[in-house]
């Protein structure tokens, strides 16, 4: 396994650490987390019901920490990892806040903004190209989602 493989597994275990608290918490199991040189800088999950937000998807959580934590809303260098592909909201933000690259876990078939419904990060489409990978621990992130949404049936 590459180095870069061992680093987005990693990673991606912090953001499952995340959605795991989103789900004991009784949201949508949905979490993520920036780095940066490495190391990571912040992680958030899901928080729309408590919150009564709609826009408190994880990927906005951690933007506005990052954002706070930075004191810039420009956020190049940073890399955000999230257990589900982004939404359109959340890939338009992630565009708008100049990350330098996005990985995540599964893709979201009924609504996601990358790789299924739109596709939001394809180059040329807006003024700020991000680098994008998926599939590290892609099983899973689609389990804990199957999972929480079985529950609720």
């Amino acid at each position: 396994m590459e180095n870069a493989e061992l680093e987005h597994d990693y990673f991606m275990g912090k953001a499952l650490a995340e959605a795991l608290l989103a789900e004991a918490e009784g949201e949508v199991p949905i979490g993520a987390v920036a780095t940066s040189g490495g190391v990571v800088i912040a992680g958030e999950h899901n928080r729309t019901i408590q919150r009564n937000d709609p826009t408190a998807h994880a990927e906005i959580i951690l933007l506005r920490e990052v954002s706070r934590l930075k004191n810039n809303y420009r956020l190049p260098g940073i890399t955000v990892y999230v257990t589900v592909e982004p939404c359109p909201m959340c890939a338009g933000a992630l565009v708008n806040a100049r990350i330098a690259g996005l990985v995540f876990g599964t893709p979201d078939e009924k609504g996601g903004g990358v790789v299924s419904r739109f596709r939001i990060l394809d180059p040329g489409r807006l003024n700020h190209n991000i680098p994008f990978s998926y599939g590290p621990r892609a099983s899973d992130c689609a389990d804990l989602m199957k999972r929480f949404f079985q529950s609720r049936r």
